[in-house]
């Protein structure tokens, strides 16, 4: 028997933090030949606890890597044509580079109507139809974020896909399909599992690399898992903790403690693929401006 090496851990803030300074970098330069400085919107609409955090850590990213930002905050009764006529003017202004409208929506707001109302050219969360299009036939576009940051992952900890198979569980527009692309254009041969796939643990046993985004906290047990694999855990949900200060703990889709000691790689939750989402973020918005030249 083999002795399995100790498990690295992909630290999505390390990371994201040598990847920013590389950003501010670029930006610093650009400014220095005169050119535009990247500049990020963000609407919000309403006060969604974890929406309000979310937007103010990308403001912070924004200060920190020197771009340009702008948040827009409305009242959860603000219309559908009001928000509408708010992004059209974003998708007017030249000096605006980047524009995310913050989800979820409050519930009489069309959520797809709005995505697909932002031009694909400033849509840098990735989910705009044109935006998909191009993705998935390899085109230079917005990548969506997550699976954009998680890409950046695996290139920065160089993770070897290439043969390898890659199973993914979560079939969503925002992480499960676009990432099976991704991971296709790096010659992974990939599966894509979801709540209808039968016999899932066959799927996951047989996997090299794992990726849970399925919403399920700790759905991913150590009996679905073989020796060496690299586990990526996108989840993150809220459960319920009364021994906890916040009265809640954050957890993956992952049975972190137990599947970690069988893994070449993982990723822990909180700290690891929601920086590297934030990463996507700004990856796609200083591309934006450095594809205008």
């Amino acid at each position: 028997m083999t002795t399995q090496q100790a498990t690295q851990i992909l630290d999505g803030n390390k990371t994201a933090k040598l990847l920013k300074e590389e950003i501010k970098t670029e930006v610093q330069k650009l400014k220095a030949e005169g050119k535009k400085t990247p500049h990020l919107a963000a609407i919000l609409v309403g006060s969604n606890g974890a929406s309000m955090t979310y937007v103010n850590a990308k403001e912070k990213d924004c200060h920190e890597v020197g771009f340009d930002s702008t948040v827009l905050r409305f009242h959860e009764t603000m219309t559908e044509v009001e928000l509408l006529n708010e992004v059209e003017k974003i998708n007017n202004n030249p000096d605006i580079d980047g524009l995310i409208v913050q989800l979820p929506l409050p519930k009489h707001i069309n959520e797809k109507k709005i995505t697909e109302t932002i031009s694909w050219k400033k849509d840098v969360d990735g989910f705009h139809p044109m935006n998909v299009g191009l993705m998935f036939k390899g085109l230079p576009c917005f990548l969506p974020a997550t699976p954009f940051g998680i890409i950046k992952m695996i290139e920065h900890y160089q993770i070897e896909t290439t043969g390898k198979h890659c199973v993914i569980l979560g079939r969503s527009d925002i992480v499960g399909k676009p990432m099976s692309a991704l991971m296709l254009q790096k010659n992974c041969t990939v599966t894509v599992c979801h709540s209808k796939t039968k016999s899932l643990e066959k799927f996951t046993r047989d996997a090299d690399i794992i990726i849970a985004a399925l919403g399920i906290p700790q759905f991913l047990k150590a009996n679905m898992v073989k020796e060496g694999a690299v586990v990526i855990d996108v989840g993150i949900t809220r459960v319920d903790d009364p021994s906890n200060p916040k009265g809640y703990v954050l957890k993956g889709d992952v049975a972190y403690d137990e599947v970690a000691p069988k893994c070449s790689y993982i990723t822990p939750v909180p700290g690891g693929v929601g920086p590297m989402t934030r990463l996507g973020l700004m990856l796609n918005t200083l591309n934006g401006v450095k594809n205008r030249y």
